[in-house]
């Protein structure tokens, strides 16, 4: 049997431009003759559809669209994602399904069993879990069918009561198809890996497997699309981060390539600069600006907006203050002439000194503190957000995931923005992404990676004034965050029980600042968002 899989980038609801993705794909595979070409977990909605799932027009449109699908299957089969409706008289009203179409029609459907409700996924929010699992017949031979999680309930590693694959095995099929949405992470490819080849080697079949690529806010999803053979080796690997298109014969699955490997700053980059693209692509925006400081993580951000939207629809506008070193201007302009796109400079001491004479009375018998070091802050913000409204344009946010942690920023200042772009990555990831970027040419700055990082709302400031040195304070933070180590577990480690209590402690009572954050392109297996939920008022220190 002759497979296409194809891995596409699909927009969430926008079913005009989804289904003439999936027609464009079936002709292509009809031109080659192919059998059977595959479609991933609800593509014809997107992924994560959520709340959109409540409407009932949003689901008819769904069905619509696979109706049409259907009639052009003939002489050739697909398989589709796609939400159903749960006609049993009891449960959650719409299953997560896989339309298998053929002969100009729908012949069966085969829906999600395991339904997961962990980190980003919040499944059994809207489905029901299949009640019943079949394999599928097609050109003499049987397919086990299942969608994402179904293949995940792997041995040591269970976290449901049973597995489908474990009675579609029963069956005897001749190979499986798993078709996902499965986001990135920077430890996803590995864990795919294992699960995909433990699957290949515990029922001695090949699988066939088809994610999406693109990104849907804060979810990125970076394709992998594969195939193993029964052996649980990779017969191929399609391109991650791009869509792609690839054809293969169930009855020749020798390894053909060797699969290379991308570096961990390789996919951190190529994750973000997805992020972005598709942000705009699918808000139908096509700038953006923000506040360019001389500091590393504006720098970086705007690197990597260059990259993503080209340099004449990146804005970058330089806001120094009293405070601002002279290298800080020389270093954001010849970062600017490097990628070379157009910037804006704005002096702030005297709208910053305005706002001191009107709260001078306010703040009589009061000495310079963190309040006026954040006017500036909030200045700043007010000047970004005045373009962006004026121009049509979206503020790209610069914090990392340190400063987001413990809460070293100003609400309304350099934490406002309609896209949170390095918000899950940590401080020492950020100079490591800006060496990566730096690999072959100087891009970014030299000196913008070696100074000490500093604030600049006062003289002298530097960030190890208020937070413990980096390297430290973000193995503490990964440990606690990304690992979900408890402060005791910490300070038995051996981590400084002042200096854990003094971190956590900032994390915890700073949940309130991040609520109003951006959203956060997520490349960790836990980003703060949609994926950490925490309670604001929540007290956890012992």
């Amino acid at each position: 049997m002759k497979i296409a899989l194809a891995q596409l980038n699909y927009h969430i609801g926008n079913f005009e431009a989804n289904e003439a993705k999936i027609l464009t794909n079936l002709q292509k595979a009809k031109a080659e003759n192919v059998d059977l070409v595959v479609f991933s977990e609800l593509a014809v909605c997107g992924y994560p559809p959520r709340d959109f799932l409540e409407f009932e027009n949003f689901i008819l449109l769904c069905l619509n669209s696979i109706e049409r699908i259907a009639k052009e299957c003939v002489g050739i089969a697909a398989i589709v994602g796609g939400p159903s409706w749960n006609t049993l008289k009891s449960g959650k009203k719409l299953f997560n399904t896989a339309f298998f179409l053929s002969e100009g029609k729908v012949t069966s459907k085969h829906n999600k069993q395991l339904l997961p409700t962990y980190d980003v996924f919040d499944e059994y929010r809207y489905f029901e879990p299949a009640h019943e699992v079949q394999c599928i017949e097609y050109l003499g031979e049987k397919i086990a069918l299942t969608i994402c999680e179904d293949l995940w309930n792997i041995e040591g590693k269970e976290i449901y009561p049973s597995s489908p694959m474990e009675k579609l095995h029963l069956e005897s099929p001749d190979f499986m198809i798993n078709i996902a949405a499965s986001p990135f992470a920077m430890s996803q490819t590995s864990s795919r890996d294992e699960v995909l080849k433990w699957n290949t080697k515990k029922y001695n079949l090949p699988v066939f497997y088809v994610n999406h690529v693109g990104a849907q806010t804060e979810l990125i999803f970076d394709g992998g699309s594969c195939v193993y053979n029964k052996q649980g080796n990779i017969v191929s690997q399609l391109p991650f981060f791009e869509e792609y298109f690839s054809i293969f014969d169930t009855k020749d699955l020798k390894v053909k390539e060797n699969r290379t490997a991308l570096s961990k700053y390789e996919k951190m980059e190529a994750a973000i600069v997805l992020g972005i693209k598709d942000y705009f692509k699918k808000l139908n925006f096509k700038t953006a600006t923000l506040g360019l400081s001389g500091g590393i993580d504006s720098a970086l951000t705007l690197t990597l907006a260059v990259k993503a939207l080209g340099k004449k629809n990146v804005s970058p506008i330089l806001m120094p203050s009293q405070f601002s070193s002279d290298h800080s201007i020389s270093d954001s302009t010849a970062l600017c002439k490097n990628l070379g796109c157009n910037y804006q400079t704005i002096e702030i001491e005297k709208i910053y000194k305005s706002f001191d004479k009107e709260l001078t009375d306010l703040f009589k018998g009061t000495e310079f503190g963190i309040a006026e070091e954040n006017i500036q802050s909030r200045v700043r913000g007010t000047l970004l957000m005045a373009q962006t409204n004026k121009f049509g344009s979206i503020l790209l946010n610069t914090s990392n995931k340190s400063e987001l942690a413990v809460g070293y920023g100003t609400l309304y200042g350099d934490m406002a923005g309609g896209l949170s772009v390095i918000g899950d990555v940590y401080k020492t990831e950020v100079f490591e992404l800006c060496r990566y970027i730096n690999r072959e040419s100087e891009i970014i700055p030299n000196n913008i990676i070696i100074k000490p990082p500093s604030a600049e709302l006062r003289p002298d400031q530097f960030d190890s004034d208020s937070l413990p040195d980096y390297d430290c304070l973000d193995t503490i933070l990964f440990e606690y965050i990304e690992n979900r180590q408890s402060p005791a577990n910490l300070i038995e480690k051996g981590f400084d029980e002042t200096l854990v209590r003094r971190i956590l402690k900032l994390v915890n009572i700073n949940e309130y600042k991040r609520h109003q954050t951006p959203p956060i392109l997520r490349v960790s297996s836990k980003a703060f968002g949609m994926g950490r939920r925490m309670p604001i008022v929540g007290k956890y220190l012992s």
